[in-house]
């Protein structure tokens, strides 16, 4: 029997569990098991075999996905990367072209700007803030329209009302990164997006030990994103499912601390006179502050600001701090540390980073869930430094 949940906390437990329990077990077992029983599958993708992303495990995933998001379907991906490199490449063929906003994370630009354009796939960089712009880059053969609801790294939101309208009136298929965000924030389908892609390695799992992808949409696509990737192997495996369902179930505790938190330690950079500016949609003074307090529930936990001085002075105060770990990627329950320039967008020209606003004096913050107190006192004692 389908039960329907009105609240996503609920969700997060119960949407998609077995019914009845498997063996009674609370909690879901790991089938780590890659082939299954034939039992008269007419169609390949029904197959029951790893690769095809339909164990009971991975099948969990994608009902609870779905229902987060209130959306009709989704799937799991080995990675982040392979939930964005399968959709473009389902929907995008030689010859096509694509609108995608100008300020994305490193691994998608390149993909972008250098694999796709390599496969003969032409694409426009957009300005997602000025929408009144994006007609005159339409050509007959555009196909689909490409934004993050919080961009990587300067934390901008645009009027992500307009996208889905806007792809709707011209035949294409509308897509957004909605990684920073997590469903407890924003819910892309709701607001009329097509797909809903994350990288779950970060906030969805939440407590870095994973790497793994989703896609979230209407069924008819996610129906032939499946069948790419499972041509494409991108499978993720059922101990890795494991965790993030695991991971899934306290994403609404953590996500409500990360919340409050970056938004403090935002206030607190905001005001004091060392730093240059704060990037983070929680603050008034951040452009995209008025969409993304009439879209959000939440502005999460990843914000990004800049000292007075230079690429030393902020490696100093990296180095100064003791509670943040320096590292890549984001979402975890620990607080991270980095300048974008060194990870996440090392791949971009220093050109091509600097044309977006990504200096190289940036430092992004992905805010855990220790006290808030202690954070911002890390943070005052780096500062003095």
């Amino acid at each position: 029997m389908t039960k329907n949940y009105r609240n996503i906390e609920t969700k997060l437990i119960h949407a998609g569990e077995p019914d009845p329990l498997i063996q009674g077990a609370v909690t879901m077992p790991i089938f780590q098991s890659s082939t299954f029983e034939y039992a008269g599958q007419t169609n390949y993708d029904d197959i029951r075999y790893i690769r095809l992303n339909n164990t009971p495990n991975h099948i969990v995933l994608h009902k609870k996905l779905a229902a987060l998001e209130n959306a009709e379907a989704a799937i799991v991906t080995g990675s982040g990367m392979g939930a964005i490199t399968t959709t473009l490449l389902t929907f995008l063929s030689p010859g096509d072209h694509f609108l995608t906003q100008d300020c994305l994370y490193g691994g998608t630009y390149e993909f972008i700007t250098k694999d796709l354009a390599a496969l003969g796939i032409s694409y426009d960089l957009i300005d997602a803030a000025n929408p009144d712009s994006w007609e005159s880059r339409l050509r007959p053969e555009t196909r689909a329209i490409y934004v993050e609801t919080i961009t990587n790294p300067l934390m901008q939101v645009a009027d992500l009302r307009v996208v889905p309208g806007f792809a709707k009136t011209h035949g294409l298929i509308s897509m957004t990164d909605n990684t920073f965000a997590s469903p407890m924030n924003f819910r892309p389908s709701e607001w009329g997006f097509d797909l809903s892609l994350h990288s779950c390695s970060k906030y969805l799992n939440g407590h870095s030990d994973i790497v793994a992808g989703a896609v979230i949409g209407r069924a008819d696509l996610i129906k032939k994103i499946t069948h790419k990737l499972n041509h494409l192997g991108a499978t993720l495996d059922p101990h890795a499912c494991f965790l993030l369902h695991r991971g899934m179930k306290t994403l609404a505790v953590r996500m409500r601390c990360q919340n409050e938190s970056a938004l403090d330690i935002s206030k607190y950079l905001e005001s004091h006179p060392e730093v240059e500016k704060v990037n983070y949609p929680g603050l008034e003074s951040c452009p995209g502050h008025q969409f993304a307090d009439k879209l959000f529930d939440g502005c999460g936990g990843m914000l990004s600001f800049e000292l007075k001085g230079d690429v030393e002075r902020a490696e100093r105060f990296i180095r100064n701090t003791s509670l943040p770990i320096v590292a890549p990627s984001l979402g975890g329950v620990e607080t991270l540390i980095t300048r974008p320039a060194t990870t996440s967008h090392s791949g971009m020209s220093r050109e091509d980073r600097e044309a977006l606003g990504i200096s190289d004096t940036l430092i992004r913050l992905s805010v855990g869930i220790e006290a808030t107190q202690d954070i911002i006192e890390d943070i005052e004692h780096a500062l003095k430094k």
